[in-house]
């Protein structure tokens, strides 16, 4: 194995074990970073979509996927409770975004906050299922996810011929998709911290009128 090789296998040692992808759910300490990342790049997508929606005269496709209303559950709380209960590893997660781009590159469907939670028990279900060498069944999953086991069949099986049954993933796949969540976050965190001291910059102003927010942030 060549140098290049040796290189390329240590940043990926590293970007696995930075997401908590290395060793099982149980060996690694608090939660897995794969899962605020991908609750996060989730919120994002939503919020876009349903701004666009408000302001634009893109119609929503509506689907099996979508309640009648948004649960009161945010994403984070959700794929949180997913984790904690399904036992599925953390690799599931990013598998379960993967098939989630396919399904949506395949069908007219846009994230919102009405068909996101489903979206979610169902492919990190059908990832469970694929990748890990044990899983629970359909009633478990549905419990975990706040559905029936009647509704989340039909989910999963609209879900599956979506994605063609394509559920086959490379290691090359899986790799950049681990590399893009953590840029997407890298880059989020750069607008998002002078976005916070703009806002504390804000609550200051009364009382302190001489600093100003352009200040804070080149700081």
């Amino acid at each position: 194995m060549g140098t290049k090789e040796l290189a390329t296998e240590s940043l990926d040692a590293d970007i696995y074990l930075t997401l908590g992808l290395k060793g099982s759910s149980k060996a690694v300490p608090g939660t897995p970073r794969i899962l605020s990342l991908l609750s996060s790049l989730l919120e994002r997508s939503v919020h876009k979509n349903e701004m666009q929606l408000e302001t634009t005269s893109v119609k929503d496709v509506i689907t099996i996927f979508h309640g009648l209303s948004a649960p009161p559950v945010s994403i984070r709380q959700y794929v949180d409770r997913i984790f904690k209960y399904s036992g599925c590893s953390p690799s599931c997660f990013v598998v379960a975004h993967i098939y989630v781009d396919r399904f949506l590159q395949q069908t007219d469907v846009r994230l919102n906050s009405l068909n996101v939670h489903r979206l979610l028990i169902t492919s990190i279900m059908v990832a469970a299922k694929f990748t890990d060498d044990a899983f629970f069944n359909n009633a478990y999953y549905a419990k975990v996810g706040g559905v029936s086991t009647r509704e989340l069949n039909r989910l999963e099986v609209k879900f599956l011929f979506s994605l063609d049954f394509r559920l086959q993933i490379s290691v090359d796949t899986f790799r950049r998709y681990c590399y893009q969540m953590e840029k997407e976050a890298a880059e989020w965190l750069q607008i998002e911290r002078p976005m916070q001291a703009c806002r504390i910059k804000k609550n200051w102003s009364k009382k302190d009128d001489s600093t100003t927010c352009a200040s804070t942030i080149a700081r």
